[in-house]
């Protein structure tokens, strides 16, 4: 039986997929991309832009002229693993140019590994290029490569991420990412729906949306209209919803206004139309001491009330969340709190991290740091608790039909899908395991519940 365990870092992009084949001679590219489904479009932005100008795209270290390394900087662990990832390619390789989030920090680098080619941060899309092209000079052949390219994709060709703003505004105390990224810089909404559409016409079947903080989309445009679309969430789920694809947000945070996409949501539910029902909230914690040491909205008991509000207006409504154990000053009781809220939240899809100090936030310099035993016994009862309703939730829908979105058959015939509950890669999967005969990724198919797991569902194929 195939089973699929939740990640134990929710933060994390689903591995690139290269599948770029270079004619001989070909100046080639590698790509290592590490990070968020944020960074993930960075990368693709990247080799698409590279792949205009006659490169081509490696999939392994041995094949690639240089190789680009997409880090990550959010927590202490993302750059060991950044900086660990770079010294493989330095390894393997030799000729290695950086990016992303941990550029930002160049002497950290540079200090670890200093035979680096070049090391530039975030969303430095012409500096990368600049880099690029001094370590390996573009050759390409104008009846071939110069073509008008279309996006290069490391994700399924079923699915696609599209990223409508950078940065951030909020000033959480255990986050530096506004330091890397910057303040709110919000996408036209004609641009993000031209870019949707384009990817809609390619073959994409689901669109998911990201930012740091989707909800303030169009806030530092003072949601003006351009072209004929307002910049605001509700605005832009409404005309994402219309493609004719599914359409699932990410990063929500639970500002009042996001009570006006749930009607959305629920006209999916009734017509096939829209907006996915499917909401991910960021909400970290529950006690309101906690959170105001996180310098979060400390508003838990009213977040209550509105998903109970959500889910009268859309009971087919899937909320999936994050959260962190063990930030300074957490007590037994606190912690309790958050369980407790959990217990009632009834949360579909959970993720969680233990608090880690990062150099730089201001939550480094709080008193009563946890001890590492207590973070863990905490993160192993809440996972544990989360488990136990993620368990009750799904096995609730033996019985039920669904409509799923395939994501692989294997050579046994096993096929790997979603529901309009789960996420690629971060949450759970509904297998068919036979009379898949036909299916292929991208498929939408009706199944009905047979089995449930603790995280998965199975299911057989109706017709």
């Amino acid at each position: 039986m195939v089973t699929n365990p939740p990640d134990l870092r929710p933060d994390r992009a689903p591995r690139a997929r290269i599948e770029d084949a270079p004619r001989p001679g070909q100046p080639t590219i590698g790509m290592v991309s590490l990070g968020c489904p944020k960074a993930l479009v960075d990368s693709e932005r990247i080799l698409t832009r590279l792949r205009a100008e006659g490169y081509a795209i490696s999939p392994d270290y041995a094949g690639a002229d240089a190789v680009i390394v997409n880090t990550c900087g959010f927590l202490d662990s993302a750059k060991a693993e950044s900086l660990e990832a770079i010294g493989e390619a330095l390894k393997e390789n030799g000729r290695v140019i950086v990016t992303g989030c941990l550029g930002a920090e160049p002497g950290y680098i540079t200090g670890a590994h200093p035979t680096v080619l070049a090391v530039t941060g975030p969303h430095q899309y012409e500096q990368v290029l600049d880099a690029v092209h001094a370590a390996v000079p573009p050759d390409p052949d104008p009846f071939v490569d110069l073509l008008p390219a279309s996006g290069v994709t490391l994700t399924p060709r079923h699915y696609s991420y599209l990223k409508i703003s950078e940065g951030c505004n909020h000033a959480c105390r255990f986050c530096i990412i506004p330091d890397m990224r910057g303040r709110l810089v919000s996408r036209p909404a004609h641009a993000i729906l031209r870019e949707a559409e384009r990817l809609v016409e390619a073959g994409v079947r689901e669109l998911l949306v990201i930012s740091q903080d989707t909800s303030a989309y169009g806030l530092d445009l003072k949601h003006a209209t351009e072209n004929g679309h307002r910049a605001h969430i509700t605005d832009l789920a409404r005309d994402l919803g219309g493609l004719g694809a599914w359409v699932r947000l990410h990063y929500v945070y639970p500002y009042p206004h996001v009570r006006e996409l749930i009607p959305l949501m629920a006209a999916h539910s009734d017509s096939g139309g829209l907006v996915l029902p499917y909401l991910d909230i960021p909400f970290q914690h529950a006690h309101p001491d906690t959170l105001k040491r996180m310098a979060r909205p400390a508003a838990a008991a009213r977040t209550l009330d509105e998903i109970a509000a959500w889910r009268r207006d859309c009971p087919d409504l899937a909320l999936r969340s994050t959260f962190i154990v063990g930030f300074p000053g957490e007590t037994e009781a606190e912690f309790q709190t958050l369980l407790d809220w959990l217990d009632e939240a009834q949360l579909d899809r959970v993720g969680c991290f233990r608090y880690e100090n990062v150099a730089g936030a201001r939550s480094n310099a709080l008193p009563d740091h946890v001890p590492d035993e207590v973070k863990d016994d905490r993160w192993h009862r809440f996972m544990e608790k989360a488990q136990a309703i993620s368990e009750a939730k799904l096995a609730a829908k033996v019985g039920q039909r669904l409509e799923v979105i395939v994501d692989e058959v294997d050579e046994d015939g096993v096929a790997t899908c979603r529901t309009m509950a789960d996420a690629p890669e971060i949450d759970g999967c509904l297998f068919i395991d036979e009379d898949t005969g036909g299916l292929a990724p991208g498929d939408f198919v009706t199944v009905e519940v047979d089995e449930a797991g603790e995280y998965d569902l199975w299911g057989r194929r109706l017709r």
